[in-house]
């Protein structure tokens, strides 16, 4: 539901932080502009791509979600991949985002391994007379920042969910199919 509330602050110390101040910010925006995004629900890409993109690294994450396939595709298969997904994430979850009426999130402890460059930040979007709904987040160290590179929402994480999905695609119809069939579905939510 709120899978893409993640980062957007400048260069924050603390995971945590990052993924607080961002999810805040994102939400914010969500309340301040709720009449304006229902009259013109295509502006809450925009929001997307300008709050939480920044924070998401996209090429790790299709690295990740093509396992096996990614050596073996070319340069130009895995930047049209790479853009492909991205708009596939901000397409699907974005219009999640639409339905935000004022649920909380609980931040929960950080789970951090020593001498680690990955964390996982635990969070809980609660709403009333609801199971809570657990959004976990796992970022990495990229020099002085953090960068999402996977998110789990209610133990699903999103990584392995699209490895799966996608590695049937591509034994069916190739990577060049999988890439276009993620295209064309992209095409049609414009």
């Amino acid at each position: 539901m709120l899978l893409l509330t993640t980062p957007v602050v400048a260069s924050a110390s603390m995971p945590e932080d990052i993924v607080r101040q961002t999810s805040d910010q994102m939400l914010a925006e969500l309340t301040d502009r709720k009449q304006e995004l229902q009259a013109s629900p295509g502006k809450i890409y925009d929001l997307v791509e300008h709050i939480v993109l920044p924070r998401f690294d996209f090429q790790r994450m299709s690295r990740l979600v093509l396992g096996k396939y990614w050596p073996r595709a070319s340069e130009s298969e895995k930047g049209a991949f790479v853009n492909a997904f991205q708009e596939l994430l901000v397409r699907t979850y974005a219009t999640a985002l639409l339905n935000y009426s004022g649920q909380e999130i609980v931040y929960l402890p950080v789970q951090r391994k020593a001498d680690s460059d990955e964390v996982t930040v635990n969070t809980q979007v609660q709403s009333t007379g609801a199971l809570p709904i657990p959004i976990d987040y796992r970022l990495y160290r990229d020099g002085d920042d953090w960068k999402v590179f996977d998110v789990s929402i209610d133990g699903i994480s999103l990584v392995s969910n699209y490895r799966s999905s996608f590695a049937s695609q591509i034994r069916r119809h190739k990577l060049s199919g999988l890439i276009q069939k993620l295209e064309q579905r992209n095409a049609q939510k414009n």
